[in-house]
């Protein structure tokens, strides 16, 4: 897999966590029908944050790892640019 489709991929992933993250707190603290099923609806809005959690936060990381290494490689391309090797 490519990095260019890998970030696409985590940036997906990242926005499918957040959109479960807003969803889990509007059904918890917005959402009478959660409120009428009582225990079960505080589950599937605990569900929704858990899962927007587990997608938006470790891809997070992983991509501003990638970022580094990607800025860092462009550092030293620029720094190679100025000092020709030998010199």
């Amino acid at each position: 897999m490519s990095e260019h489709t890998l970030i696409k991929l985590l940036k997906i992933s990242i926005c499918l966590g957040l959109t479960l993250l807003i969803l889990g707190i509007y059904l918890h603290n917005f959402s009478s029908y959660m409120e009428s099923l009582g225990v079960t609806g505080i589950i599937i809005s605990a569900v929704c944050i858990a899962l927007g959690l587990i997608f938006s936060l470790p891809t997070k990381m992983f991509l501003t790892f990638v970022l580094v290494k990607r800025e860092a490689e462009w550092r030293l391309a620029e720094k190679e640019k100025r000092f020709p090797p030998g010199c």
